[in-house]
């Protein structure tokens, strides 16, 4: 069933093996949604899902964690990317895990993978339609500064949409979705923290043409906990509604344990499949 809501997807790293597991159980149910929006790790999972390839979102997550190809040390340095580019958009979906473009293509929902421009420091929210060509924007939207290079797409250069836009519910509203699902990777009652000095000198230093980067992350906390008081702000109103981890995860951004990425995307899984009934009351409204 294609609802005419808006799905927003927050980024997290492996810990968006939890929203695999989320969006696993919704097409388990048939659950699909005519907007969606992915951030960083949440663009990445996007794909699968709008594919309609079950499991195949875990699968990426896991398989590889032993192959220095596919996220390492060795890939940063002899490639400026910690998430090897070639490996990651290009062996993985058309050779070791093949990604299904055609059904991709003929699903009526739409994708967007959300972006920040680091020349201007904004959000951009860009259509994934033909994913052998729009690979690129959700690349872009799942490199990391500092450990990702910065991927050209038109005119611009772009990096991590968490930086401009984590949770883009509000981009979702405004694009016309009066009701929408979010899926958050962070646990209930989380705050962001500013982001340490050291951290921030680096920034500095690694992005002096482009000081936006360095802004944003300065402020980051200040705009994420922005985003989250009106994130339940609109779930207290019936506007939105919330599916997030209810305790701290121990799965960490770059995550090797199998063992953990599996507990948590199982978490996803079951916490989706306990507020069905809930959902389902909600998109049918």
């Amino acid at each position: 069933m294609l609802y005419q809501a808006g799905l927003v997807l927050e980024g997290g790293g492996m810990k968006g093996v939890y929203t695999s597991g989320v969006l696993d159980f919704f097409m388990d149910k048939g659950i699909s949604f005519a907007k969606c929006y992915g951030v960083s790790a949440g663009a990445c999972t996007l794909c699968s899902y709008l594919s309609g390839q079950r499991g195949r979102g875990y699968d990426i997550t896991v398989d590889y964690l032993e192959d220095k190809n596919y996220c390492s040390f060795y890939s940063l340095i002899t490639t400026g990317d910690l998430f090897n580019v070639e490996m990651c958009y290009h062996t993985i979906p058309d050779v070791l895990n093949p990604f299904d473009y055609e059904a991709f293509q003929k699903n009526p929902a739409r994708g967007y993978a959300v972006v920040t421009n680091i020349q201007t420091g904004l959000a951009e929210y860009m259509p994934m339609r033909d994913l052998s060509r729009d690979i690129e924007a959700v690349r872009a939207s799942a490199s990391l500064p500092l450990v990702s290079r910065n991927v050209p797409i038109g005119d611009g250069l772009y990096l991590d949409g968490g930086l401009a836009d984590s949770i883009p519910l509000l981009h979702s509203v405004t694009d016309g979705n009066r009701k929408n699902v979010v899926i958050m990777t962070k646990e209930e009652g989380y705050r962001r923290k500013p982001a340490g000095s050291g951290q921030l000198a680096l920034l500095r230093i690694r992005y002096a043409k482009y000081p936006k980067v360095y802004e944003l992350m300065k402020n980051r906390h200040i705009a994420y906990n922005r985003t989250l008081d009106y994130l339940e702000e609109q779930v207290k109103n019936g506007n939105a509604f919330l599916i997030r981890p209810q305790h701290k995860s121990d799965v960490g951004r770059i995550e090797k344990d199998k063992g953990k990425l599996r507990s948590l995307y199982e978490e996803g899984y079951a916490e989706a499949a306990a507020c069905y009934d809930r959902l389902m009351a909600y998109l049918e409204k």
